[in-house]
């Protein structure tokens, strides 16, 4: 399991916000994408990679699983994956602040 305190990559910083409720697959890429005025757009590879590598690091899990629809899943993010996401949002939030910082000097 990786630390809670490795830097996300956008991609899973962006899937994990789309999972503060129950979301599939097509759900979480439209979501990223409206999230970011259609600037990240996950492909099928991505999508799916990340959310195999989050299952695996208990950061999100499966909340839900149709298998009649070719086995259409839900997703949730997990109370490890809300600590790691909270220390990626601090952690963007200081580099924000400290690059304000240098624009004052």
């Amino acid at each position: 399991m990786a630390n809670i305190e490795t830097p996300l990559t956008e991609a899973f910083y962006y899937i994990m916000l789309a999972l503060r409720k129950p979301n599939y697959g097509y759900g979480i890429t439209q979501e990223v994408s409206d999230l970011t005025g259609g600037r990240v757009q996950l492909g099928a590879g991505t999508l799916y990679g990340a959310l195999q590598t989050l299952e695996k690091r208990k950061w999100i899990e499966i909340y839900s699983e149709d298998k009649s629809s070719r086995k259409k899943k839900e997703y949730i993010i997990t109370d490890l994956g809300r600590e790691a996401f909270e220390k990626e949002r601090q952690r963007l939030e200081e580099l924000v602040n400290n690059g304000k910082l240098m624009e004052e000097k």
